[in-house]
Protein backbone atom coordinates (compact mmCIF):
# COMPACT_ATOMS: atom_id res chain seq x y z
CA UNK A 1 0.00 0.00 0.00
CA UNK A 2 1.91 3.73 -1.07
CA UNK A 3 2.16 5.45 2.28
CA UNK A 4 0.34 8.77 3.51
CA UNK A 5 2.48 11.46 4.44
CA UNK A 6 0.44 14.34 5.41
CA UNK A 7 2.40 17.58 5.19
CA UNK A 8 1.49 20.10 8.51
CA UNK A 9 2.56 23.51 6.95
CA UNK A 10 -1.04 25.07 6.99
CA UNK A 11 -1.67 23.68 10.66
CA UNK A 12 1.47 25.85 11.53
CA UNK A 13 -0.18 28.65 8.87
CA UNK A 14 -3.10 28.87 11.44
CA UNK A 15 -0.91 28.95 14.23
CA UNK A 16 1.29 31.93 13.30
CA UNK A 17 -1.64 33.87 12.19
CA UNK A 18 -2.92 33.98 15.78
CA UNK A 19 0.38 33.75 17.69
CA UNK A 20 0.84 31.84 20.40
CA UNK A 21 0.87 27.80 20.06
CA UNK A 22 -2.77 26.97 19.24
CA UNK A 23 -3.11 24.39 17.17
CA UNK A 24 -0.21 22.93 18.69
CA UNK A 25 1.98 21.63 15.67
CA UNK A 26 4.23 18.83 17.28
CA UNK A 27 0.38 17.75 19.23
CA UNK A 28 -1.04 17.21 15.88
CA UNK A 29 1.82 15.26 14.34
CA UNK A 30 1.64 13.07 17.21
CA UNK A 31 -1.97 12.65 16.76
CA UNK A 32 -2.10 12.20 13.12
CA UNK A 33 0.28 9.71 13.64
CA UNK A 34 -2.23 7.90 16.31
CA UNK A 35 -5.04 8.27 13.84
CA UNK A 36 -2.94 6.15 11.35
CA UNK A 37 -0.53 8.30 9.29
CA UNK A 38 2.25 7.02 7.91
CA UNK A 39 4.64 10.42 7.90
CA UNK A 40 4.73 13.87 8.67
CA UNK A 41 6.40 15.80 6.00
CA UNK A 42 7.68 19.63 6.56
CA UNK A 43 8.60 22.09 4.23
CA UNK A 44 10.06 25.33 6.16
CA UNK A 45 11.26 28.22 4.28
CA UNK A 46 13.86 30.50 5.63
CA UNK A 47 11.35 33.74 6.28
CA UNK A 48 9.13 30.89 8.70
CA UNK A 49 6.06 31.75 7.67
CA UNK A 50 4.37 28.52 8.76
CA UNK A 51 6.62 25.47 9.63
CA UNK A 52 9.66 26.81 12.23
CA UNK A 53 12.99 25.46 12.28
CA UNK A 54 12.41 25.26 15.64
CA UNK A 55 9.45 23.22 14.75
CA UNK A 56 11.34 20.63 13.20
CA UNK A 57 13.80 20.01 15.58
CA UNK A 58 10.82 19.17 18.02
CA UNK A 59 9.29 16.77 15.56
CA UNK A 60 12.41 15.18 14.59
CA UNK A 61 12.27 13.86 18.23
CA UNK A 62 8.67 12.98 18.12
CA UNK A 63 7.86 11.96 15.05
CA UNK A 64 7.68 7.54 15.02
CA UNK A 65 6.91 6.74 11.60
CA UNK A 66 8.89 9.06 9.05
CA UNK A 67 9.99 12.24 9.26
CA UNK A 68 10.11 14.30 5.65
CA UNK A 69 11.50 17.46 5.11
CA UNK A 70 11.41 19.08 2.01
CA UNK A 71 13.15 22.13 0.78
CA UNK A 72 16.00 24.11 -1.23
CA UNK A 73 19.37 23.09 -0.44
CA UNK A 74 20.79 26.17 -1.79
CA UNK A 75 19.96 27.80 1.87
CA UNK A 76 22.62 26.64 3.91
CA UNK A 77 20.41 26.91 6.56
CA UNK A 78 18.38 24.20 5.10
CA UNK A 79 21.36 21.76 4.58
CA UNK A 80 22.26 22.70 8.46
CA UNK A 81 19.17 21.55 9.51
CA UNK A 82 18.90 18.06 7.80
CA UNK A 83 21.88 17.42 9.23
CA UNK A 84 21.02 18.47 12.61
CA UNK A 85 17.09 16.70 12.64
CA UNK A 86 18.54 13.31 10.58
CA UNK A 87 15.28 12.96 9.29
CA UNK A 88 13.70 10.05 7.31
CA UNK A 89 13.90 11.49 4.20
CA UNK A 90 14.98 14.51 2.33
CA UNK A 91 13.44 15.60 -0.36
CA UNK A 92 15.25 18.63 -2.51
CA UNK A 93 12.59 20.98 -3.92
CA UNK A 94 13.61 24.54 -6.12
CA UNK A 95 11.48 26.67 -5.03
CA UNK A 96 12.88 30.13 -4.13
CA UNK A 97 12.57 32.37 -0.40
CA UNK A 98 9.29 34.32 -2.04
CA UNK A 99 7.23 31.74 -3.68
CA UNK A 100 3.95 31.04 -2.30
CA UNK A 101 4.74 27.11 -3.12
CA UNK A 102 6.20 24.78 -5.14
CA UNK A 103 5.15 25.00 -8.89
CA UNK A 104 8.48 23.39 -10.46
CA UNK A 105 10.33 20.39 -10.17
CA UNK A 106 14.59 20.70 -10.78
CA UNK A 107 16.34 20.57 -13.99
CA UNK A 108 18.33 17.39 -12.94
CA UNK A 109 20.32 17.96 -16.18
CA UNK A 110 21.34 21.39 -15.52
CA UNK A 111 21.62 20.89 -11.87
CA UNK A 112 23.43 17.59 -11.70
CA UNK A 113 27.13 18.20 -10.71
CA UNK A 114 25.45 20.49 -7.90
CA UNK A 115 22.71 17.71 -7.08
CA UNK A 116 25.81 14.89 -6.85
CA UNK A 117 27.37 17.40 -4.30
CA UNK A 118 24.30 17.84 -2.10
CA UNK A 119 23.01 14.61 -2.19
CA UNK A 120 26.19 12.85 -0.76
CA UNK A 121 25.90 15.25 2.13
CA UNK A 122 22.62 13.54 3.10
CA UNK A 123 23.10 10.19 2.37
CA UNK A 124 26.62 10.37 4.00
CA UNK A 125 24.51 9.87 7.01
CA UNK A 126 22.06 7.51 5.89
CA UNK A 127 19.24 10.22 4.81
CA UNK A 128 16.99 8.81 2.32
CA UNK A 129 16.75 11.18 -0.68
CA UNK A 130 14.26 12.29 -2.79
CA UNK A 131 14.05 15.09 -5.73
CA UNK A 132 10.62 16.69 -6.96
CA UNK A 133 10.79 16.78 -10.31
CA UNK A 134 8.50 17.04 -13.62
CA UNK A 135 7.17 14.41 -15.22
CA UNK A 136 9.38 14.38 -17.46
CA UNK A 137 11.55 11.23 -18.71
CA UNK A 138 14.89 13.96 -18.83
CA UNK A 139 14.21 15.01 -15.52
CA UNK A 140 13.79 11.18 -14.09
CA UNK A 141 17.02 10.21 -15.90
CA UNK A 142 19.47 12.98 -14.20
CA UNK A 143 17.67 12.21 -11.47
CA UNK A 144 19.24 8.56 -11.54
CA UNK A 145 22.72 10.13 -12.41
CA UNK A 146 22.73 12.08 -9.96
CA UNK A 147 22.09 9.51 -7.05
CA UNK A 148 19.12 10.14 -5.85
CA UNK A 149 17.05 7.40 -3.96
CA UNK A 150 13.55 8.29 -4.99
CA UNK A 151 12.10 10.98 -7.14
CA UNK A 152 8.51 12.66 -5.69
CA UNK A 153 6.80 13.63 -8.93
CA UNK A 154 5.22 17.50 -8.65
CA UNK A 155 1.06 16.05 -9.88
CA UNK A 156 -0.11 19.84 -10.17
CA UNK A 157 -0.80 19.33 -13.84
CA UNK A 158 -2.35 15.75 -13.18
CA UNK A 159 -4.85 17.56 -10.89
CA UNK A 160 -5.48 20.38 -12.89
CA UNK A 161 -6.77 18.54 -16.02
CA UNK A 162 -8.21 15.52 -13.73
CA UNK A 163 -11.71 16.48 -14.00
CA UNK A 164 -11.51 17.32 -17.85
CA UNK A 165 -9.56 14.15 -19.04
CA UNK A 166 -8.65 11.80 -16.57
CA UNK A 167 -7.07 9.35 -18.67
CA UNK A 168 -4.74 12.20 -20.48
CA UNK A 169 -3.63 13.93 -17.39
CA UNK A 170 -1.65 10.98 -16.17
CA UNK A 171 -0.24 9.83 -19.24
CA UNK A 172 3.11 11.49 -18.59
CA UNK A 173 2.95 10.16 -14.96
CA UNK A 174 3.09 6.46 -16.02
CA UNK A 175 5.81 7.03 -18.42
CA UNK A 176 7.72 8.13 -16.03
CA UNK A 177 6.88 6.12 -13.32
CA UNK A 178 7.41 3.23 -15.51
CA UNK A 179 11.02 4.94 -16.47
CA UNK A 180 12.01 5.69 -12.38
CA UNK A 181 11.26 1.34 -11.25
CA UNK A 182 13.40 0.95 -14.36
CA UNK A 183 16.06 3.00 -13.13
CA UNK A 184 15.93 1.77 -9.68
CA UNK A 185 14.42 4.75 -8.58
CA UNK A 186 11.41 4.97 -5.86
CA UNK A 187 8.75 6.96 -6.44
CA UNK A 188 6.87 9.60 -4.33
CA UNK A 189 4.13 12.14 -5.89
CA UNK A 190 2.36 15.38 -4.54
CA UNK A 191 1.25 18.63 -4.85
CA UNK A 192 -2.70 19.16 -5.28
CA UNK A 193 -3.62 15.52 -4.99
CA UNK A 194 -7.01 15.35 -2.63
CA UNK A 195 -9.88 13.27 -2.43
CA UNK A 196 -10.97 13.24 -5.60
CA UNK A 197 -7.91 12.53 -7.60
CA UNK A 198 -5.84 10.48 -5.60
CA UNK A 199 -7.33 7.05 -5.56
CA UNK A 200 -7.23 7.07 -9.43
CA UNK A 201 -3.74 8.37 -9.41
CA UNK A 202 -2.60 5.47 -6.89
CA UNK A 203 -4.30 2.77 -9.08
CA UNK A 204 -2.53 3.94 -11.94
CA UNK A 205 1.12 4.60 -11.04
CA UNK A 206 3.45 1.44 -11.01
CA UNK A 207 5.68 1.53 -7.70
CA UNK A 208 4.18 4.65 -6.24
CA UNK A 209 5.57 4.41 -2.47
CA UNK A 210 4.21 7.51 -1.20
CA UNK A 211 1.87 10.41 -1.49
CA UNK A 212 3.10 13.84 0.71
CA UNK A 213 -0.73 15.70 0.90
CA UNK A 214 -1.10 18.80 2.61
CA UNK A 215 -3.56 21.88 2.38
CA UNK A 216 -6.13 19.49 0.57
CA UNK A 217 -6.00 17.33 3.88
CA UNK A 218 -5.86 20.41 6.41
CA UNK A 219 -9.11 21.79 4.25
CA UNK A 220 -11.02 18.53 4.68
CA UNK A 221 -10.00 18.25 8.11
CA UNK A 222 -12.31 21.23 8.73
CA UNK A 223 -15.04 19.48 7.73
CA UNK A 224 -14.29 15.52 8.63
CA UNK A 225 -12.33 15.99 11.57
CA UNK A 226 -8.25 14.85 11.75
CA UNK A 227 -8.91 11.59 12.72
CA UNK A 228 -11.93 11.23 10.07
CA UNK A 229 -10.12 12.71 7.20
CA UNK A 230 -6.84 10.43 8.08
CA UNK A 231 -9.13 7.49 7.51
CA UNK A 232 -10.87 8.95 4.70
CA UNK A 233 -7.60 9.32 2.58
CA UNK A 234 -6.39 5.91 3.83
CA UNK A 235 -9.41 4.56 1.84
CA UNK A 236 -8.37 6.16 -1.27
CA UNK A 237 -5.01 4.58 -1.02
CA UNK A 238 -6.16 0.86 -0.39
Amino acid sequence: MTRLSININKVATLRNARGGNVPNVIQVAKDLELYGAQGITVHPRPDERHIRYADVKELASTVTTELNIEGNPKERKFIDLVLETNPTQVTLVPDSQIQLTSDHGWDTKQNKDYLLETLALFKKQGIRTSIFVDADLAMVNGAAEAGADRIELYTESYAARYGQDREHSILDFTVAAKRASELGLGLNAGHDLDRKNLKYFAQNIPNLLEVSIGHAFVADSLYFGLENTVGLYLRELR
